[in-house]
């Protein structure tokens, strides 16, 4: 995975400017994401993010359904964007040239770019993802391959990161990408802060599936909701198949299947993947030596936790520490 992106306090002068272009027919909702996540990110109080959302030509855009959205920023906010994303459209054929033009030059001079659902077929179409692996709403996954051969799409998963373009599948998705992108700008306690704030999953891995049709549901109606609760009071203890199985009230196979359903996840890898947000944070906002990081995030040694952080991020604790800390009060 790419080393995370220099934060902007302290090593860059005022927000991170992110540029969000309508492409019209609009998907109303996802043109709304960005604005959700980015916009509730503050750093020591500030915010995180500068949002725009621009389109070709400014004012009243048509959109998918039967809102009518006004776009207030033209495409010149792509000149001096950080980061560039294209949200959900109808334009999977022929979107406006110039929008492929800004998005080719954003590009060239190193902006990041993103996708949201559907408008991974516009940054295809402006040749942003030839070679790439890429995803999209599972629905249009096959369009995207057929038509665009030179890109590897992902039909299942949530989101992919190749290189500085990141694209996503639909809807709920979109929000796990932008999460993921405040997480590797400023690290897990800010990216868990803005999803406590739009009450959503802090974290849900690109490589989880997307809710294909068929889905494994609970026969009696119950979640695991409460046992997922549970389980997160206690990720410092060695918490085993048996024991949530245990706690959930059912067998281990069914834990399985339910977990896969609710979570996108094996009850193992979704407690991985806690425990490495657990120790983030700690690495974040405390002093705490490594060895008891480890500990209170239930990795046992220090050896273990820098395993499966050089594994998911890329970092061991102490440069991770390094690059996020927050100074302590």
């Amino acid at each position: 995975m790419p080393s995370p992106l220099p934060p902007p306090d302290g090593r860059r002068q005022g927000a991170h400017r992110i540029a969000v272009v309508a492409v019209p027919p609009v998907t109303a909702f996802d043109l709304s994401i960005p604005e959700l996540v980015f916009g509730a990110a503050e750093l020591d109080g500030r915010p995180a993010y500068e949002v725009r959302i621009c389109t070709p030509d400014p004012g009243p855009v048509a959109s998918t359904g039967s809102l009518q959205v006004v776009v207030p920023h033209g495409l010149d906010a792509l000149a001096r964007a950080d980061t560039v994303m294209v949200t959900g459209s109808g334009a999977r054929t022929e979107a406006d040239e110039r929008v492929l033009e800004a998005l080719r030059a954003a590009a060239r001079r190193g902006a990041r770019v993103a996708s949201i659902c559907t408008g991974a077929f516009v940054l295809a179409q402006a040749g942003l993802l030839d070679g790439r692996s890429a995803t999209t709403y599972w629905v249009q996954a096959g369009a995207l391959g057929h038509r665009f051969p030179s890109v590897r799409v992902r039909p299942r998963a949530l989101f992919v990161e190749d290189g500085p373009v990141l694209t996503s599948a639909g809807l709920t998705a979109g929000i796990d990408l932008c999460l993921h992108m405040v997480r590797t700008d400023h690290g897990a306690a800010v990216a868990n802060a803005v999803a406590r704030l739009a009450v959503v999953s802090a974290v849900r891995d690109g490589d989880q599936e997307q809710a294909l049709p068929s889905p494994v549901s609970a026969s009696d109606g119950r979640s695991l909701a409460t046992t997922r609760a549970w389980a997160l009071e206690r990720l410092d203890e060695p918490l085993t198949l048996a024991a949530l199985a245990a706690h959930a009230g059912v067998s281990v196979r069914t834990l399985n299947r339910r977990f896969l359903a609710e979570a996108g996840a094996t009850p193992l890898q979704w407690l991985l993947t806690q425990r490495i947000e657990r120790a983030r944070e700690l690495l974040e906002s405390t002093d705490l030596p490594v060895d008891l990081v480890a500990g209170r995030a239930g990795f046992g040694t220090a050896d273990s936790l820098r395993r499966h952080l050089l594994q998911r991020v890329g970092m061991t604790p102490r440069t991770y520490r390094t690059h996020f800390a927050r100074p302590t009060r």
